[in-house]
């Protein structure tokens, strides 16, 4: 995964008022906080910011007393309405640190024919990795997958220096029957009543 450098300022007005003068000039307020570190607090490029969020757990690299540092996003605040980043909670980590996130899951393939539904039981598979090195996501195979048949975090081929974070009995995503339609079981329980 690569680093996303974003050009950070500190910040020392607090409050409603200094919050919303930031968003005004370009800005989110964040607080960086972690490693028995006092918190840091930054406002961070707006635009910078969103586009670096859309890469899940995207390791970014702020400057806090004059250093580069490496941060990962641990909370994003939202506003509810327009989904504008409002604050962003960051976690200070190191290179060569094992840190637990969480990494989507996609799927490949075809299940077996029949209109089976595939059900995502975990969206997003809890790993360990060093937090330079966050896989991005993990591809998993549903190919010819019966009714009733599932995958477990076990099943799943990690990347390389990557641990699960979960039990390996957890299932992650399961085929699910193709339901009767209503009038079906309606015409079903229409003749179990007339056989009766």
């Amino acid at each position: 995964m690569s680093e996303i450098r974003l050009a950070a300022e500190s910040r020392n007005e607090f409050g409603k008022g200094a919050a919303r003068r930031a968003r005004r000039a370009g800005f989110v307020p964040g607080v960086v906080y972690g490693h028995g570190h006092a918190p840091v607090h930054l406002n961070l490029p707006s635009h910078d910011l969103m586009m670096a969020l859309k890469t899940p757990n995207a390791l970014l690299v702020v400057p806090i007393d004059g250093k580069d540092e490496y941060v990962l996003p641990k909370a994003v605040q939202r506003e509810a309405i327009k989904r504008t980043i409002e604050h962003v909670d960051l976690l200070l980590v190191k290179r060569g640190e094992k840190v637990t996130v969480e990494i989507p899951v996609h799927t490949e393939g075809e299940l077996a024919p029949g209109g089976n539904l595939l059900e995502h039981v975990l969206q997003a598979l809890p790993i360990e990795a060093e937090a330079t090195h966050l896989p991005e996501s993990v591809t998993v195979s549903v190919e010819g997958l019966e009714a009733g048949a599932s995958i477990t975090a076990g099943d799943i081929e990690l990347p390389k220096g990557t641990t699960l974070a979960v039990e390996a009995g957890t299932v992650v995503l399961q085929v699910i029957g193709a339901q009767a339609s209503q009038a079906d079981a309606d015409a079903e329980a229409a003749e179990a009543g007339a056989e009766a």
